[in-house]
C-alpha cells in the first residue's frame, strides 16, 4: 500500500496516543516533592522499614546533587520537577485478571492493543498506569516452571530475601541525580526472575501509560536471570500531549548470571512535552551475553544510555539504540560498555534521525580496564539527516587501560541523497514515500532484530513521524 494511502487508512496524522481517559485515582499526592509525599508513597505500599529508610536517603542524594548541564537543555527542568504530582494511585489495587481492571483504565489499554498482544504473542503482561502497575499475568505454563513475572511491589512482598539482595545492587542511589530520584520515589515496574535453565521462549512485556497532566512516573525494574537462562522483556511507553511538561525517570536493574543470556527491548513513543531521563544497566557474569534494543521516537528531551558492566570472563554485551528527533526535539542517546574481566566482547551500534528542527546526539562510553586480556569492542555510530535545519552530534568517549584490548570506533552522517531520490522517483513512487522508503532502510539493520509485531510497529510509527517531510 502506498504511503498516502497507509497514513490515511490510519484515519491519523499526528502522534496516535494523545487521548486521555476521565478517571479518578484513589488517592494523589499533594503537588511538589518533599519528605512527606516520599513518606506517603511508602506507607500506601507497605513497605518495611529498610525501604522507607532507603527512599529517604535517597531523597538527599537527589537535594545535594546538581542539575546536569550536559547533554540534553534541562535549564527549565526545576520548575517543572516542583509543578509535578510524584504520585498518583489509580485503582485500589493491581488485578491478575483483566476483567477486573477498572473500566475507565482497561480501555486506555484497549485502544493500545495490549490485551491483543498478551493473547497472541506474550508470556506475560504488565500494565502501568499513572503510578502503579493495574494489571499483571504469566501464562501458567512459565509459573510452573518457576519464571516470576511480577509488580516491583509484589517482588519485594513475596520474595523479600531475593529482591533485598539484588535491588539497587547495579544502580545505586548516588549514581546519579535522577536515579537517586526514583529511588526516593519509585512506583510500579516489574520484579523478574528466570531459574537456571530455564529458556522463555516467547517474550514478557511491561507497557507504561502517562495519562494525567504534570505527572512524573518513576518505576523501577529489577531483572535477575540466573545461570543457564533466556528470555526477553520487551517495554513501551506512551502519554497524551498537554501544554505543561510532564516527566520520566526509570530505573532498569538487570543481573545476567553465568552463561545466561538476555534481551531488553524498548520503543518509547512519548509525547513531545515529556522530559524522559533513564538509567538502564546489567551486570553480565561469565559466558553470559546482555542485549539492549533500545529505540527513541519521543518526548521534549531524552537521555539514555542503555548500559553492560562486563564482569565475568567470557561475558559479551550488545547496545543497539535507534533515535528519531522531530522538530523541537533532543535525543541523547548511544550506550555504554565497560569491560571489567578478560575475554569480553562488546558493540554498540547506534542510528540516529533528525528532522526540522531535530537534534540527535550519540552519548557513548568504551572502558577496559587493565587486566581485561584481550578484550574486543566496537562502535558504530550512523546519522541521517532530513533537512539543512537538523542536527546531530557525536561525543564518544573510549578510555583503555589494557594494552591487549581491541577497540574500533567509526561514525557517519548523511543527508538523503538527490540521486536516490530520483532512482526511486523514476520508478514511479512518489517523493514522499520515497524519503520514508529510504528511512525504513537506514534503521533495517536495528529493526530486523525486533519481533514481528514490534518491527511491524516501529516502522508504522516511522512513516508517520514522516508524514509532512516534504514541502
Amino acid at each position: 500500500m502506498p504511503y498516502n494511502e497507509t497514513v490515511a487508512s490510519l484515519g491519523i496524522d499526528e502522534y496516535r496516543y494523545d487521548f486521555v481517559t476521565q478517571d479518578t485515582p484513589v488517592f494523589k499526592a499533594h503537588k511538589g516533592l518533599s519528605e512527606e509525599v516520599v513518606r506517603q508513597i511508602s506507607a500506601h505500599k507497605e513497605e518495611p522499614e529498610w525501604m522507607l529508610q532507603f527512599r529517604l536517603k535517597a531523597l538527599k542524594i537527589f537535594w545535594s546533587k546538581p542539575m546536569p548541564t550536559w547533554g540534553a537543555d534541562l535549564s527549565n527542568l526545576e520548575a517543572t520537577l516542583a509543578d509535578l504530582y510524584y504520585y498518583i494511585k489509580p485503582a485500589e489495587q493491581m488485578q491478575h485478571s483483566w476483567e477486573d481492571v477498572p473500566p475507565e483504565i482497561k480501555e486506555t489499554f484497549e485502544r493500545l492493543g495490549i490485551p491483543e498482544a498478551e493473547r497472541r504473542i506474550l508470556a506475560g503482561v504488565g500494565a502501568q498506569y499513572e503510578s502503579e502497575m493495574v494489571y499483571h499475568s504469566l501464562k501458567k505454563e512459565w509459573e510452573g516452571k518457576g519464571v516470576i513475572f511480577e509488580s516491583i511491589e509484589d517482588g519485594l512482598r513475596k520474595y523479600p530475601d531475593l529482591f533485598r539482595e539484588h535491588f539497587s545492587t547495579v544502580i545505586p542511589a548516588a549514581d546519579n541525580k535522577f536515579a537517586a530520584l526514583n529511588s526516593a520515589v519509585w512506583s510500579g515496574g516489574s520484579f523478574v526472575y528466570i531459574p537456571p535453565g530455564v529458556k522463555l521462549e516467547v517474550p514478557l512485556q511491561a507497557y507504561f501509560r502517562v495519562n494525567a497532566e504534570r505527572m512524573g512516573q518513576f518505576e523501577r525494574t529489577l531483572i535477575i536471570a540466573d545461570q543457564g537462562s533466556e528470555a526477553q522483556y520487551i517495554e513501551g511507553c506512551t502519554a497524551p500531549v498537554y501544554a505543561t511538561e510532564s516527566f520520566h525517570s526509570g530505573v532498569i536493574e538487570i543481573i545476567v548470571k553465568p552463561g545466561a543470556r538476555f534481551r531488553y527491548v524498548t520503543i518509547q513513543n512519548w509525547s513531545n512535552n515529556m522530559y524522559n531521563l533513564v538509567t538502564q544497566r546489567a551486570l553480565v557474569h561469565r559466558d553470559a551475553h546482555m542485549a539492549w534494543l533500545d529505540g527513541n521516537l519521543g518526548s521534549k528531551a531524552t537521555m539514555k544510555y542503555p548500559s553492560c558492566y562486563l564482569v565475568g570472563e567470557g561475558a559479551h554485551g550488545e547496545v543497539l539504540s535507534i533515535a528519531y528527533a522531530g522538530n523541537g526535539q533532543h535525543q541523547d542517546t548511544g550506550g555504554k560498555v565497560v569491560h571489567a574481566a578478560p575475554h569480553t566482547t562488546s558493540r554498540i551500534t547506534s542510528k540516529s534521525i533528525s528532522k526540522g528542527s531535530g537534534r540527535a546526539s550519540y552519548r557513548g562510553l568504551c572502558k577496559v580496564y587493565e587486566g581485561a586480556r584481550q578484550a574486543r569492542s566496537n562502535v558504530q555510530c550512523d546519522a541521517l539527516l532530513l533537512h539543512d535545519t537538523s542536527r546531530t552530534d557525536t561525543y564518544p568517549y573510549i578510555e583503555i587501560e589494557e594494552n591487549s584490548a581491541t577497540v574500533g570506533h567509526e561514525a557517519t552522517v548523511s543527508k538523503i541523497g538527490e540521486e536516490q531520490l530520483f532512482y526511486l522517483r523514476s520508478r514511479g513512487i512518489p517523493q514522499d514515500e520515497a524519503m520514508a522508503m529510504i528511512v525504513r532502510g537506514f534503521i533495517e539493520p536495528v529493526a530486523k532484530l525486533l519481533p514481528l509485531e514490534y518491527a511491524v510497529e516501529l516502522n508504522r510509527l516511522i512513516d508517520l513521524e514522516m508524514e509532512g517531510t516534504v514541502g
